[in-house]
Order: C-alpha cells, then structure tokens, then sequence
C-alpha cells in the first residue's frame, strides 16, 4: 500500500509513492485532500489482494490453489473481456495464463530470477477458463497473470476516483502507464521515447494532451538472458521486437488499460489486428533497432 503521505521535499501538488512493487504518481493542480489520498491507497491495496500473484493471500494465488467457481470484482469484466480481444488478435500469444511460466522463468514472489530446468505450459483459454461475466471457472490449475492490462487498468481507476472527488486535471503515473485528464487547451505533456538500449537516450517525443499513452520493453525487467514479455503459445520470451508505445484518446472506456494491453500486444501482432480494441496510435522498435509508428503519432520520432 502506498504511504498516503507526502515528504517535505515533494511539491504539495504531487504526490509520489511505492505501490504494486513500483513507482507511482498522482499530479494535481492543487493537494489531494488525506482522506482522498487514504481512498487511493484503500483502492490500490484491495486490487493487489484480488490480481496480484505475488501474494499468497491473494485472489488469483488462492484460484491456482484451488481451481474452482470464483466470484471476481466488478473491474473483471472490462479486463477479461480485453484480454480475449488481445488473445485473438495475437493468436494466443497473449493470455492471462502465463503465471505459471513466469514462475518458472524466475520472475516469482521471491524474485528467483533463475529459469527452471521445466517451464509449464501454458494451457489455452477455452480448455482452462469459463467467464460468464461475474464468475470465473478455472477448469484446470492456473495460476492467472494480468500483468500485460492490469497496471493500466489500476490507473484507470484511480483516474475515476480522481474525477468523482471533482479533481478533473491530473495525471496518474504508473512508472509508464499513464492517463492525463487536462482541461481544453492545455498544452500537451512531451514524453520522451526511451531508447530500448540506452535509458539516457529518446528515440522520439510524444506529445500528449488528454488520454493515456503505455510503453512496454524487453530491456525491462529482465534477468538471465530472459524478460517477462514471454510468449503463451511457447513459454518462452519474445525476440523480435524490443519496445512499443501505444496512445488511446481519452474518450475511450479504459483508455490506460487498453494502451497497456496494446503496448503488449504490439510484441506479437501488427496493429492491424487490434481493430477491435478500437483508435489508437502506435510506435514499436524491432531488435533489428527498425522504428515503425503510425502516420498520426502525436509527436515526433527521430529515426
């Protein structure tokens, strides 16, 4: 859970904070009251419970434990539904089920960080999942992950709670998943394109006025020669591409989940296949260093 208070070196305006194993923040144009703040952190503590499969008391640890007919929280059905658009879209090779790959791989509760001799695969939706909307069967042990949607969807949230107190301009940071509700005119937020090989460096500029933007990269959490973008149809990492950004405008129902799901999905599939999860602007650099972006990116790339 995030502490709800604010250091004396940090402007009153924004608040930054740990949650989720991570680093977040919340910029407003005026402090966020202590009770807002405690909802936030109330809110982000119940989501970890629920999704967070690094936690043994969790939800979806005790799913895995347990296969069976699950109640799930109401955020459930916007995720699982996007999931499936990016499980069809990649051919399966993105799915919550890779939790158990994960593992494996090393990127467990304990940060082994060390591949296992066997990597269990990953088993496919329809022969292991049942979601009729409100209850989840895992028909067979699971262990789901929701790490490729879940963060931005927890931005979302949070961003809701902020306009429902009346904070109407923010921005929620989750260390790369973002939203930015600005009033009419505001100039843009430039964001800077991190080059996947050199932190130091930016491929490019984004220029973002409201709406949500998401980036994903292998040179991230990676250890032993492995990342955790990894493959659900092979159990293995993913090699052709290194990073992606995704821009979804913010009239869009979970503009940050849906630009977090993209950036993932970009790994595996051409934008053309994400028809279905609706507009959004793209950039992806491949492990060739080849940068490709939509023709409307907002900003500039500089190769």
């Amino acid at each position: 859970m995030p502490d709800s208070s604010a250091t004396a070196s940090t402007p009153p305006a924004q608040w930054r904070f740990e949650a989720i194993g991570t680093a977040w923040s919340i910029d407003t144009p005026t402090p966020l009251s202590p009770a807002l703040r405690r909802d936030i952190a109330d809110r982000i503590d119940g989501f970890d419970r629920d999704w967070s499969r690094f936690r043994p008391d969790s939800l979806v640890s005790r799913m895995a434990r347990e296969p069976g007919r699950y109640r799930l929280p109401a955020e459930a059905v916007p995720l699982l539904d996007f999931y499936r658009i990016l499980f069809e879209a990649t051919g399966g090779s993105v799915s919550p089920l890779v939790g158990h790959a994960l593992e494996d791989l090393g990127y467990d509760a304990g940060y082994r960080l060390t591949p296992a001799a066997h990597i269990r695969a990953t088993p496919s939706w329809d022969d292991a999942l049942a979601w009729d909307g409100e209850h989840l069967t895992l028909l067979r042990p699971a262990l789901l992950d929701v790490g490729a949607a879940g963060k931005g969807l927890l931005v979302d949230l949070l961003s809701r709670m902020l306009h429902d107190a009346g904070e109407h301009d923010h921005v929620v940071d989750g260390s790369g998943d973002l939203v930015r509700s600005a009033p009419a005119g505001a100039a843009p937020e430039r964001i800077a394109l991190e080059h996947p090989a050199d932190p130091t460096k930016a491929v490019g500029v984004l220029e973002l006025g409201s709406g949500a933007v998401a980036a994903s990269a292998a040179n991230r959490r990676a250890w032993a020669g492995a990342h955790h973008i990894i493959d659900a149809l092979t159990g293995v990492p993913t090699q052709h591409v290194t990073a992606t950004w995704a821009v979804v405008p913010a009239a869009a129902d979970y503009a940050a989940m849906t630009a977090d799901g993209l950036a993932t999905g970009l790994f595996f599939a051409p934008p053309a296949a994400f028809a279905a999860a609706g507009p959004f602007d793209w950039a992806t650099i491949t492990s060739g260093g080849r940068i490709a972006h939509s023709p409307d990116l907002p900003g500039e790339v500089f190769a």
